[in-house]
């Protein structure tokens, strides 16, 4: 009975986490105002990481700053794309440009003000992170974690191999 409870929780579990293998068929905005349909990422061959957060999220921000750090290091020795995703509401989305600007991220940035990548996903708290491999989420983390740069690498690497 044990095992079988066990089972049935990492079940629920994985596809709690992994419900969704592919990325949904929404189309978010960039910071130019073009759209740009996020299951596009799916034909990509290369990793794609993609991370929820909003300028009030602390924890957010000190994630994307630490990807910002190795982000370059990820594109050199993998092929990745970074797609940060802002959750700001309306009230909130005016200052994701300037959150930007100031930190000097140089990755894509898309606006989900309305949520529906997030609905489609099924994110519940940010920072919220995932990788996509061949057109497969193959990774996800939720919350901030010092040191996930460490552990964002390693997966990189054996999606390499």
């Amino acid at each position: 009975m044990k095992f079988l409870t066990t089972l049935s929780f990492v079940l629920f579990f994985s596809t709690f986490c992994f419900g969704q293998s592919q990325l949904p068929n929404v189309t978010l905005k960039d910071l130019q105002g073009k759209s740009v349909n996020v299951s596009d990422y799916n034909q990509s061959s290369n990793p794609v990481i993609i991370s929820f957060w909003a300028t009030w999220c602390a924890p957010c921000i000190k994630e994307l700053k630490t990807f910002s750090k190795h982000y370059k290091q990820w594109q050199n020795e993998f092929g990745t794309e970074l797609i940060a995703v802002s959750t700001d509401d309306a009230k909130t989305k005016n200052r994701v440009k300037s959150q930007v600007k100031g930190a000097g991220w140089q990755y894509t940035v898309l606006i989900d003000d309305n949520h529906e990548l997030k609905r489609a996903l099924n994110v519940a708290n940010i920072p919220y992170t995932l990788i996509l491999h061949k057109g497969k989420v193959v990774y996800v983390h939720s919350g901030y974690t010092p040191g996930i740069e460490s552990e964002i690498y390693k997966k990189l690497q054996s999606l390499s191999k």
